[in-house]
């Protein structure tokens, strides 16, 4: 379901008015969180598809990573998770346990355990994660603070759905997917951590809606409008290239133009590119608003560590209403 019709459906939901409930579906941040005492807070969502790649075990190991993310874009500390698994009847076991244990082995990777689940039998394999985390109110980072003035900071490459498609399509060899699997399979928890640490403002990741529809939410949540400089945004390897064979997923773009209120300064801007900027991702990188001040340091940081592809690209702006502009550059 696209992000528009997704917020027209919400809207027709009673909303919570739990004095506890910190955030919800209404609000848009990337999980729920509810006040448990003091200051500690639980932190909540929830995340499954069916594969896109082929090993059964990195399959699992891409499906908790995305299902993690969500927790770390809000600073929080995952503590549990429980597998979510449907699958046709037919299907090899030991497809599945493969599935199961590398779902296991993130979980454990990020400090959690997987503390039970639930599975059904249905026509298409799916697989994905509950997960509950904790954090304290001081910690917490929402996706409602960014200011005019914040640089914008993106820690992984984007063309996951793109490659994926591609991949499906032959059009790729596993060896073309090597680093868009590896990048889908590293947690965002420690370049959170790094972020985090520079007092940042706003923090989102970059899943289904793209980084255009990412940025738009976190701009709207701001009150303010916002800008991608599309020459800082680091595509994975071949994606362009698929770009022009076709491969882009669905008509992505056109839902994000047509739901939500994005321009584009086509000037100087390769419409390819342009494209990519709305690729629904799975498992991609935070994208953070930070102090303008703080924005090179919190880059070298990444960079020398967890993040070895982050860059600034973009910054939060002025504007009476919500808008995302796409240019090549900051000088337009």
């Amino acid at each position: 379901m696209g992000p528009g019709d997704l917020e027209k459906l919400l809207a027709e939901l009673p909303e919570e008015d739990a004095e506890e409930l910190l955030s919800s579906i209404h609000m848009g941040d990337d999980a729920g969180v509810y006040l448990l005492h003091d200051d500690l807070a639980l932190v909540q969502t929830v995340d499954f598809f069916p594969p896109i790649v082929d090993d059964p075990y990195t399959f699992g190991q891409v499906a908790a990573a995305n299902a993690l993310s969500d927790i770390y874009a809000m600073n929080a500390k995952p503590i549990t998770a429980m597998n979510i698994a449907a699958f046709p009847c037919d299907v090899d076991r030991e497809v599945l346990k493969a599935i199961l244990l590398g779902g296991y082995d993130k979980v454990h990777e990020a400090g959690a355990v997987v503390a039970g689940g639930h599975t059904i039998e249905d026509d298409e394999l799916k697989y994905g994660l509950a997960v509950t985390g904790t954090v304290t109110l001081p910690d917490m980072v929402t996706i409602r603070g960014a200011k005019p003035g914040d640089l914008l900071i993106l820690t992984k490459p984007i063309g996951t759905g793109i490659m994926a498609t591609a991949l499906k399509a032959e059009q790729v060899s596993e060896e073309d997917m090597e680093e868009v699997v590896a990048s889908m399979c590293t947690l965002n928890g420690a370049a959170a951590a790094v972020i985090s640490s520079h007092g940042v403002h706003a923090m989102t990741d970059v899943t289904g809606f793209g980084l255009a529809g990412h940025l738009y939410e976190l701009a709207r949540a701001a009150g303010a409008g916002a800008e991608i400089w599309a020459s800082g945004v680091r595509l994975f390897p071949r994606t362009l290239e698929m770009v022009a064979l076709g491969m882009a997923p669905r008509n992505s773009r056109q839902e994000c133009l047509e739901e939500r209120r994005v321009e584009v300064a086509t000037a100087g801007v390769e419409e390819f590119i342009v494209t990519c900027m709305f690729d629904p991702q799975t498992s991609g990188g935070l994208l953070a608003a930070v102090e303008a001040s703080e924005a090179e340091d919190i880059v070298s940081e990444l960079r020398a560590g967890p993040a070895p592809h982050a860059g600034i690209i973009g910054r939060i702006t002025e504007a009476e209403v919500p808008v995302v502009t796409i240019s090549h550059s900051e000088e337009g």
